[in-house]
């Protein structure tokens, strides 16, 4: 009779974040926004119960980032429904400001997270609680 190959051990959790990597981690969230909705998720979901501060400002961000993209996935509908009637360019202009607010919005939450703050965005759908 054989013996039976031996277990492989366990995954160990990740240690948490010291004091400097979650500050840091956290305002990567806010910068990220500056990319789009991707790096603020991927920060939120790899960090998140690694440290405080970059499970609530990750949300922050990702709250941020949701309501955006819902916003300019409708103007980019809107505009091009009404294209056909030659004012749908309003719309993408519309989208193009949106994403200025975005980059504005998301730098100026980094900068004040990175300083030692916190950021609340002024529009945010808090879908992620």
């Amino acid at each position: 009779m054989t013996t039976p190959a031996p277990q492989p051990a366990a995954p160990q959790p990740a240690p948490p974040l010291t004091e400097a990597e979650d500050k840091q981690w956290a305002s990567f969230a806010h910068f990220g926004g500056v990319l789009g909705i991707l790096p603020s998720l991927i920060i939120w979901l790899i960090f998140k119960d690694r440290g405080a501060k970059t499970n609530v400002e990750g949300k922050e961000a990702l709250n941020f980032q949701i309501t955006v993209t819902i916003v300019q996935v409708a103007l980019y509908i809107l505009g091009t429904i009404l294209a056909f009637v030659l004012i749908g360019f309003l719309f993408y202009f519309l989208a193009f400001v949106v994403w200025v607010a975005t980059v504005i919005f998301s730098i100026l939450g980094g900068v004040k997270v990175n300083g030692g703050g916190s950021y609340r965005y002024p529009v945010s759908i808090r879908l992620i609680k």
